[in-house]
């Protein structure tokens, strides 16, 4: 068994689970050669622009570079003296050409709702800016007409920081820093985006905020080495793509650990096919990885998460197959390992393995629920909701699955005829009692290496096959939790 750094012989594994990964030759990325090198004219001071730069922006030059450069190259963002920092509106990213940010140098987004601002199709001239507002919620929590009138409404809200829009092999490469700014007072407000976020949450308001990069059939997009804080919302939506790479990413939100950073999911690919996440590193406020539907062929591998909700597929769960996530440390996490549907937005999800991974301090080691309501971590009992987009699990696979300290396991179908099927081989969550294991309308098929999972309790559960002994020990994790870098 293997923990940590697995290298690029770990994304050619064969055998039973190969079939379950990417399906692409994925390598480390090559930096390319600069087709143009932009200086910074602006100086950040521990970590924030002077209130008379606000205005300084450099989005017309880094667009114009970005246009002119030709296919293979990159845009080179470099200090220049005590100059490290550049400060934007939105850009777009062109096919076959890299932004890259060097060391040193920060990529300020905009905190001007009004550079973000995304005008509806039917939008009048002198209609209210909506970007960096918020209004009540239509419809109740579940119905389609209102969560899709909600979606129409975002979309027309803000545009994000970057985008990659019918795009191919675009890339962000560097060791410098993007910089979403969502802690920062909204020019004009009395409020930053993540307040406001959160003063959305108790009625479920809308609220309209800025993400950091947003790409729809963007197929060979690549992430490489960059790091990313402090994104106003989701740092990384990714849709309608053939092939995603991120590479050594290191994504820290909020930087400042008394701040509250509200629905900042870290890297969440949707409706998109061959994505590998490698190497990576991912603090955040809300999802660390959250696989939205429809994600095909996956492979998350070698990845270090801190805060956040976890390992997630879900809400919008279903079409979700051939997942594997191989070689991970969850560091206080509020979740592990984390399936969550309701009869709203679920469906068929199949073939998802989970191998070598590591946990400590974390609420829920395993929630694999047909549950969800909306908060942070599973209920254990059915709702009661009504819908006809019921999530149905199978042909799950969990081995060499530690937590190091206890935790609440929940393993769920929703009925009879929605069964969760699911291989249990080397799971030990240390100190769990049986009253923390709660499962109900689950097909157990043990394989291997035991688990100490309590499997006797619970509403239709069925176990088959035999564990060979007591499973490994929680000491295979010993080594493994480093800091974040």
């Amino acid at each position: 068994m293997r923990f940590g750094l697995i290298g690029l012989a770990g994304l050619m594994t064969v055998g039973g689970v190969a079939v379950a990964q990417d399906t692409r030759f994925v390598k480390e990325p090559v930096i390319p050669a600069s087709c143009v090198v932009l200086g910074a004219k602006l100086q950040a001071v521990k970590d924030h622009l002077a209130d008379a730069d606000e205005g300084k922006l450099d989005t017309e030059r880094i667009q114009k570079a970005m246009d002119g450069c030709k296919t293979g190259q990159a845009v080179e963002l470099k200090t220049m003296g005590e100059s490290n920092a550049f400060l934007t509106g939105p850009l777009e990213l062109r096919s076959g050409v890299t932004l890259l940010v060097d060391e040193g140098v920060t990529l300020y987004g905009s905190r001007d709702p009004k550079v973000y601002e995304m005008r509806l199709p039917d939008a009048k001239p002198g209609d209210p800016i909506k970007c960096g507002t918020s209004l009540p919620r239509p419809g109740q929590f579940g119905q389609e007409a209102g969560m899709a009138q909600v979606a129409g409404l975002r979309r027309g809200g803000c545009r994000p920081l970057i985008s990659a829009t019918n795009v191919t092999d675009a890339a962000i490469m560097g060791d410098g820093t993007i910089d979403g700014r969502g802690y920062a007072k909204l020019l004009g407000k009395d409020f930053s985006w993540w307040e406001m976020a959160r003063k959305a949450e108790p009625k479920d308001d809308i609220y309209f905020s800025t993400r950091l990069l947003v790409a729809s059939h963007a197929d060979g997009l690549i992430l490489y080495r960059v790091t990313l804080h402090n994104s106003p919302n989701f740092h990384v939506a990714v849709n309608q793509t053939n092939g995603f790479t991120a590479w050594g990413v290191h994504l820290l939100t909020p930087v400042d650990k008394t701040l509250d950073a509200r629905n900042t999911d870290g890297i969440d690919p949707g409706s998109s096919t061959n994505v590998t996440i490698a190497h990576s590193w991912i603090d955040n406020g809300d999802d660390n990885i959250a696989i939205k539907a429809n994600v095909k062929h996956m492979s998350v591998l070698d990845n270090h998460f801190y805060t956040g909700h976890g390992m997630s597929i879900g809400s919008e769960a279903t079409g979700d197959e051939f997942i594997l996530v191989d070689g991970l440390t969850e560091d206080h996490t509020t979740s592990g390992i984390r399936i969550k549907s309701n009869v709203t937005r679920g469906g068929y999800d199949h073939d998802l393995t989970y191998k070598n991974i590591c946990m400590r301090g974390v609420k829920n080691p395993i929630a694999i629920s047909p549950y969800y309501t909306n908060q942070t971590t599973e209920g254990f009992v059915d709702p009661g909701y009504t819908g006809t987009k019921i999530p149905d699990y199978k042909k799950i696979r969990l081995e060499n699955i530690y937590a190091t300290t206890p935790g609440d396991v929940l393993i769920a179908g929703l009925n009879d005829d929605h069964r969760t099927e699911i291989t249990l081989k080397g799971v030990q969550v240390a100190g769990i009692t049986a009253a923390q294991t709660h499962l109900a309308f689950v097909d157990i098929a043990l394989e291997g290496a035991g688990s100490n999972l309590n499997l006797t309790g619970g509403k239709g559960v069925k176990v088959t096959g035999v564990a060979e002994g007591k499973g490994g020990s929680t000491d295979a994790c010993a080594n493994v939790f480093v800091p974040m870098r």
